[in-house]
């Protein structure tokens, strides 16, 4: 077998006496998610246990929009889109297909003026996102978009060009699909939106993306364990992440020295905020995209208050490469940019370590399909199984809703 993402703890100020203390918590933490009784927790068995003509569907409906379509539009917001761009932006669009467009994800005015104008003269198929059709953001541009199509081609042929992800039985999309003939797949009931990367949710986007779905989820196959203790590199996090916010460390930074993972620390934030931030608990996740960042946030990490770890998601051996010219001066010159990348990391970890700031690296030896499923179950199984340790349950959200009731009465 080829390698798996690991986690590097060598670095993180914790012992290995420390890691292991939490051991007999972190298995009864995975006997609830294994016990099948536990709501929300449908995606724990999904990628040795998925609907294999759902995903046969989800192929041939990527097929077929890649045939008719120049823009793809794929109109949600949070869980409803994150996974799918966060895979998107680190595999790249492969081959032929649509330009990926994105609505949805906030309801900004010029933004959606802006892109409907990109789309005027585009073959444009839609791709909506929502369990149950009534968020805000991604039910306004719905209605844009829908609008847009249907001036542009006509009821019959718009309705043809529309695909939705919903409910299977319920809700205001569910039953405009049905109503309208709309092709449609579900969202599981037993999988929260933060969590339904490897559902109907992100495949079909990254599937109509040309990346190679099956790769994904047997890649997130392979990190479903069991592992011995010492090689769990998830349920090591999980423990890290419990001990550093005991030390008072309540900030998460996750670092990255590749632009392709923007997006994947976003889904982060959005799996460990949404699912630890209850009851007065959680670690703050935030993210920096290094080096750029640590031309602005550098000395803040270096010399400020301290209430913060560091999580490191690095690229073992990133696609592509170039030599730095001579002209650049002698310290560089002819070296990969790569190869200087690679000391920045290492450079940044032994003056932050000098500090005494913890860190864990997370180890991802490439970026492929079967690495970005990986990734997806490493990080979900890490953040249920911190959630548990921190007395919370990591699959619900109690307080999203308090914003939207203030904001209804505002309208």
């Amino acid at each position: 077998m080829e390698m798996l993402i690991s986690a590097d703890f060598s670095t993180s100020t914790l012992t290995v006496e420390q890691l292991k203390s939490k051991q007999s918590q972190l298995s009864d933490g995975q006997k609830r998610l294994d016990s099948g009784r536990e709501d929300f927790t449908g995606w724990v068995r999904l990628p040795a246990e998925f609907n294999r003509k759902e995903i046969q569907r989800i192929k041939e409906a990527a097929v077929a929009i890649r045939n008719k379509c120049d823009a793809f539009v794929i109109i949600g917001i949070g869980g409803s889109y994150l996974g799918a761009r966060a895979a998107i932006e680190m595999l790249g669009k492969k081959g032929a297909g649509p330009v990926i467009y994105y609505a949805g994800q906030n309801i900004s005015g010029p933004y959606h003026v802006e892109l409907m104008e990109e789309l005027a003269d585009k073959e444009v198929c839609l791709c909506v996102i929502s369990k149950s059709g009534t968020t805000t953001e991604p039910s306004i541009a719905f209605a844009l978009l829908k609008e847009m199509l249907i001036q542009k081609y006509g009821k019959e042929e718009a309705c043809r060009r529309i695909y939705a992800v919903t409910d299977q039985n319920r809700g205001v999309l569910r039953e405009e699909a049905d109503r309208e003939g709309y092709e449609s797949f579900v969202v599981p009931d037993d999988i929260g939106g933060r969590y339904s990367v490897l559902t109907a949710v992100g495949l079909l986007p990254i599937a109509v993306a040309g990346i190679d779905v099956d790769a994904m989820l047997s890649g997130a196959a392979e990190m479903m364990g069991p592992f011995p203790f010492e090689e769990d590199g998830a349920a090591g996090y999980a423990a890290a992440r419990n001990l550093l916010l005991a030390e008072g460390k309540v900030i998460e930074v996750f670092e990255s020295y590749e632009p392709r993972l923007f997006y994947f620390s976003e889904w982060l934030k959005q799996l460990f905020g949404e699912s630890e931030g209850k009851q007065g608990k959680g670690i703050f996740p935030a993210a920096l995209q290094f080096s750029t960042d640590l031309h602005s946030m550098g000395q803040f990490l270096q010399d400020g208050n301290q209430i913060f770890f560091e999580t490191i998601l690095n690229i073992e051996e990133p696609p592509l490469d170039i030599t730095v010219p001579e002209s650049v001066g002698k310290v560089l010159a002819g070296r990969s940019m790569n190869q200087v990348n690679r000391a920045a990391v290492e450079g940044v970890m032994a003056a932050h370590g000098k500090a005494g700031i913890p860190m864990i690296k997370i180890k991802i030896p490439r970026m492929t399909s079967r690495y970005f499923g990986q990734m997806v179950y490493f990080f979900e199984r890490a953040c249920a199984l911190s959630g548990y340790l921190s007395g919370v349950n990591p699959f619900d959200q109690p307080g999203v809703e308090d914003y939207k009731a203030e904001m209804r009465k505002i309208l």
